[in-house]
């Protein structure tokens, strides 16, 4: 059972360490605070649809959707332009839900194609 402040302790904790690491690789303009307030709403609607059960492929790709949202307001928070690699950061979480999703079709296709018929004339 996940009791809801069990939620709040993990999301609370993982928002405070994400903002920790993007401040250690960000420029220093940026401070963990600004980051904190970028990432927050993402972490927030992450925790309530963890706590509503979300099925897991649902879940992967809201949460990559909102991880590319995070690293676009992360974007624009910043006075400084972010590094190349911090831009590409933010895709990462996309391109391996599209690679697992294109994955579990591929293994399927045999299972969805009809099978043939014979048609005399």
């Amino acid at each position: 059972m996940r009791h809801p402040l069990d939620i709040v302790a993990m999301f609370a904790a993982l928002w405070l360490l994400a903002s920790m690491v993007l401040d250690a690789l960000t420029p220093k303009e940026l401070t963990a605070v600004m980051i904190a307030v970028a990432i927050g709403p993402a972490i927030i609607v992450t925790a309530v649809f963890y706590y509503l059960r979300c099925p897991r492929t649902d879940f992967a790709v809201m949460f990559a959707a909102l991880w590319l949202i995070s690293d676009i307001a992360i974007a624009f928070v910043s006075a400084k332009a972010l590094p190349h690699f911090l831009i590409a950061l933010g895709f990462v979480p996309a391109l391996l839900v599209g690679i697992a999703l294109h994955w579990q079709r591929f293994q399927r296709r045999h299972e969805q194609m009809p099978v043939p018929s014979v048609k005399r004339g």
